[in-house]
């Protein structure tokens, strides 16, 4: 911390010896200088590639980026380097030094953004974690240690979550019969609407994050940014993905009836946008009449997902300004696991839950009142 930083008696640190001098002291400055980093806000997977790494290894520190890209999904590297940048600059308006770690630093980091003195307003707990979690993951990519159970970190992060701790406030699911009636917002005529039914079929039968949706291809053959593909069988057809912790098949069965089948709206897609190859999902250009080479984004499936709810008129009992908020690219996972009447395994299987408790989650929502043990025990 600088030394004309105010401090609080709880975060005294004079009952031990001082922390060992790191040897990445000099790399960071109140101007909140780091490291070089390669895009996307990541560290350098070699220190001074920039300036004084051997020409001959440069390619090998290219393809080292690469893999450090690769090593996480696009929207935790964004998240990642936007919680870096709030928090170096928050030090920058401090005069503290962003590195080293100091958890009194980070504890006072904490207590701003909980108290919304570290932007426009306060950072929910969750959003908190986060920023905590990525600030660890920054460090230990520069060799430096920070110890989250830390009493100057822990202690007022606890503190943070027992006073503003809230429920998480969760997505309204889709149902089935919300799904089919989304189904009727969208032109059959246009190869838009085409690609919008297998979007919202694909993604609500499988179970998938709106993520997975958009990062599949058509055949096993990758794309550099792809993350699994699809095979169409006679029953149904298998999406195999890569999660974080491998790969992971999902199983798509043919519908009751071909105007809600997941796999022959996907198969109609893929006919008329004529795609052989490459992305599953793309844009459609040119006043709708053509399909271009470049795969849609996660936002598009939100975006997508909270139009058509809205257009079909789901959830009409509730106020148009809280019906807004309540639809995502989320709202088709939990309507699949809030609907589908079989065994919790199939389903946690289905979703790819590591747990079994996670899966409940959604079912307990389903089964609320099912079982009424007001009455059954006699009132």
């Amino acid at each position: 911390m600088s030394p004309d930083a105010p401090r609080d008696p709880a975060f005294d640190t004079q009952d031990g010896p001082a922390p060992p001098e790191s040897p990445a002291a000099d790399v960071g400055s109140s101007t909140g200088e780091t490291p070089a980093e390669a895009p996307g806000g990541l560290p350098s997977p070699v220190p001074g590639a920039t300036t004084g790494l051997p020409r001959h290894l440069e390619p090998l520190a290219d393809r080292a980026r690469d893999y450090i890209k690769a090593s996480s999904a696009e929207n935790t590297r964004r998240a990642y380097g936007a919680d870096w940048r709030h928090y170096t600059a928050w030090c920058r308006r401090q005069a503290l030094d962003p590195l080293p770690p100091d958890v009194q630093t980070l504890g006072l980091y904490i207590t701003a953004c909980a108290a919304g003195k570290a932007g426009p307003k306060p950072d929910a707990v969750l959003t908190i974690e986060r920023r905590l979690s990525a600030l660890s993951w920054h460090f230990r990519q520069r060799g430096l240690a920070f110890d989250r159970q830390d009493r100057h970190v822990a202690t007022v992060l606890a503190g943070i979550r027992r006073t503003h701790g809230r429920p998480p406030v969760k997505k309204e699911a889709v149902l089935p019969e919300d799904v089919i009636a989304m189904l009727e917002t969208f032109d059959r005529g246009s190869l838009r609407g085409l690609r919008d039914r297998a979007m919202l079929l694909v993604g609500f039968a499988g179970g998938l994050r709106r993520s997975e949706v958009v990062g599949l291809d058509v055949g096993p053959e990758q794309t550099e940014d792809g993350s699994g593909w699809i095979e169409i069988l006679k029953d149904g057809m298998v999406v195999t993905l890569r999660g974080k912790t491998g790969w992971r098949e999902v199983e798509i069965g043919r519908g009751s009836s071909d105007a809600t089948c997941p796999v022959v709206a996907l198969q109609t897609w893929l006919k008329l946008a004529r795609i052989g190859h490459g992305p599953l999902f793309r844009r459609v250009r040119e006043g709708g009449k053509d399909v271009g080479p470049d795969r849609l984004t996660d936002k598009q499936v939100a975006r997508l997902v909270k139009a058509a709810a809205l257009a079909a008129g789901v959830r009409a009992d509730l106020p148009e300004g809280d019906r807004k908020g309540k639809f995502a690219g989320h709202s088709l996972r939990a309507g699949l696991a809030s609907s589908a009447e079989v065994d919790e395994r199939y389903v946690q299987k289905q979703l790819g839950h590591a747990t079994a408790e996670q899966t409940r989650g959604y079912q307990r929502r389903r089964d609320r009142f099912r079982v009424n043990l007001t009455k059954a025990a006699g009132l």
